[in-house]
C-alpha cells in the first residue's frame, strides 16, 4: 500500500469518538488561535480580500470574521492568507511547519458548504493536522535547507485531505486527491532575502489548491499512486531523498498534541531568544553587546548583518537582532512592535546583537534561549530559558491561549463559543458571531 492510500483510508475511516480527549483539546485550542490570529490581521489592509472577492463563486463558504459569502475554494484562500497574515499562528516545531493556517480555513469552508456539524470539522481538522505534522517532521527543516516552505508543500496535502474527508469521497478517490494536490506542492523561500508578501500567500495557495485537487478526485481524475515516495514523488523531486514510508503511526501516535502555540508575531527560531531577552534584568542604555546562541539551521532565517536593519515588517519578524533589541529596549514583542519597523533606538541595539552558533541536538525551533549580554560597564550577564513558551506540556498553555485570542480581538463570548464549536451541529453561530 502507498503513503497517500495509507492516508487516505485513515482519513476516511477515523471516528470521533476515536480521537483521544486531549487531542480534542488541543484541536479545539488551535482553531481559537488561528482564528484570534484572523481578527487581527483584518485590521490591516489585507489584499487576498479583494482577491478573493474577485475570484468570487457561489455563495457557499464564508470569509473568516467578515460574514461574506463566496466560493469554497475562495474563501479558504482568504481564509489562510489571513490566518498566517502575521506570522502569529502556530507551528509543528518537529517540522517547522505552520498546522493551522491551511488546514482551519480549509475545515470551515468546505464544513460550511456541506453542512458539516462541528464534530465533523473537528475531525476534519484532526486529520489535516496529523496530515502536515508527520510530512515535515519526515525530514527536520529539510524543505527549508533547500529552499522551500514546508507550510506551503506540505499544507496543500492536508488541504486535499480535509476537503477530500468532508466531501465523503472514497479511499481510492481521496488518495487520487493527495496524489493531484502533490502536483501543486511549492512555496518559495526567497522572501526571505528582502521581506517580500509571499510568505504570507503560501497557506493560501495551499488551502485553494487542496480543495481543487479533492474536487478534481471526486469528478474522476487521478493522481499518481506514489506521489511521497516514488521516483519523481515529493520527497526524491523537492529534495534529492527519501523522506517518508507507509509507518505513519497514525491513530497511535498524535502530532496535534504537539503543536506550538505562538506568544510572539514573528518566526519561531527566534522565540526562545525573545523569551531569554525576556527574562534579562536590565536597562537596556547600558547594554554594550549582546550574543545569542543558535542552532545552524537558523542562521539562514534569522541571523546575519543584513538582518539588523529590516526594510520591512515582515522581514523584522524573521530578524533575531531586531527583534531581540525590541524585546530588550520594550520588555515585550506584540503586533504593534512590527509596525514600528524605522524606529531608530531599535536599530541602534540591534547593530549590536550578532549570533554564535552552538552544537545542538534536535529541531531548531526546539532549542533552548541564551543570550551572553555585556554591559558599557563591563559586566557580563547571561539570560537563558529552557525553551520557548506556548509549547506542549506549559503549564501556563491554556491561560495563553486565551488572552491571545482576546488579545487579537476575540470577545470572551466568542472565545468560549469557539471553545465549545465540536458540539455545535453547524458553522453558522460561530461565523455569524465572528463576523460581528
Amino acid at each position: 500500500m502507498s503513503v497517500a492510500e495509507t492516508f487516505a483510508q485513515w482519513a476516511v475511516a477515523l471516528q470521533s469518538a476515536e480521537i483521544p480527549t486531549p487531542v480534542r483539546r488541543a484541536a479545539a485550542h488551535h482553531v481559537l488561535d488561528g482564528l484570534g490570529c484572523a481578527a487581527a490581521a483584518l485590521t490591516e489592509e489585507q489584499p487576498v480580500l479583494t482577491v478573493a472577492r474577485e475570484l468570487g463563486g457561489p455563495a457557499e463558504a464564508t470569509i473568516l470574521g467578515t460574514g461574506e459569502r463566496i466560493g469554497a475554494p475562495a474563501a479558504a484562500l482568504a481564509g489562510a492568507v489571513l490566518v498566517h497574515a502575521l506570522d502569529f499562528d502556530d507551528t509543528h516545531t518537529g517540522g517547522l511547519v505552520h498546522a493551522t493556517a491551511p488546514v482551519l480555513p480549509v475545515a470551515f469552508a468546505v464544513g460550511e458548504q456541506t453542512g458539516a456539524t462541528g464534530a465533523e470539522v473537528l475531525t476534519a481538522m484532526v486529520v489535516g493536522y496529523e496530515t502536515i505534522c508527520r510530512l515535515a517532521a519526515a525530514v527536520p527543516h529539510g524543505f527549508h535547507a533547500r529552499g522551500f516552505h514546508a507550510t506551503s508543500v506540505c499544507g496543500v496535502f492536508a488541504a486535499a485531505l480535509v476537503a477530500a474527508r468532508l466531501y465523503r469521497l472514497s479511499p481510492t478517490r481521496t488518495a487520487h486527491a493527495l496524489g493531484i494536490a502533490g502536483s501543486q506542492a511549492g512555496g518559495l523561500l526567497e522572501f526571505l532575502t528582502d521581506g517580500a508578501d509571499t510568505k504570507q500567500l503560501h497557506p493560501g495557495f495551499a488551502a485553494h489548491a487542496g480543495i481543487l485537487a479533492a474536487r478534481f478526485a471526486a469528478a474522476g481524475v487521478t493522481g499518481p499512486r506514489a506521489v511521497f515516495e516514488g521516483e519523481y514523488g515529493l520527497y526524491r523531486a523537492l529534495l534529492g531523498r527519501e523522506g517518508i514510508d507507509s509507518s505513519l503511526g497514525l491513530g497511535q501516535r498524535w502530532e496535534t498534541t504537539r503543536i506550538t502555540v505562538k506568544p510572539y508575531p514573528a518566526c519561531q527560531v527566534l522565540h526562545a531568544a525573545l523569551d531569554a531577552a525576556r527574562t534579562a534584568d536590565v536597562d537596556a542604555e547600558r547594554i554594550e553587546s549582546v550574543v545569542a546562541d543558535v542552532h545552524p539551521d537558523a542562521v539562514p532565517i534569522v541571523c546575519g548583518p543584513e538582518k539588523a536593519r529590516p526594510r520591512t515588517a515582515y522581514a523584522a519578524k524573521f530578524s533575531l537582532p531586531w527583534s531581540v533589541a525590541a524585546m530588550l529596549l520594550d520588555g515585550r514583542v506584540t503586533i504593534d512592535t512590527y509596525r514600528q519597523v524605522n524606529r531608530t533606538d531599535i536599530a541602534d541595539l540591534a547593530a549590536r546583537v550578532t549570533h554564535r552558533v552552538v552544537d545542538a541536538d534536535g529541531v531548531v525551533a526546539e532549542q533552548p534561549g541564551r543570550l551572553r549580554i555585556r554591559l558599557r560597564d563591563g559586566t557580563d550577564l547571561v539570560a537563558s530559558v529552557p525553551g520557548s513558551r506556548g509549547a506542549p506540556g506549559d503549564p501556563a498553555l491554556d491561560n495563553l491561549v486565551r488572552d491571545k485570542a482576546i488579545g487579537n480581538g476575540l470577545s470572551p463570548a466568542a472565545v468560549g463559543t469557539i471553545l465549545a464549536f465540536a458540539e455545535q451541529e453547524n458553522l453558522h453561530p460561530l461565523l455569524k458571531e465572528l463576523a460581528q
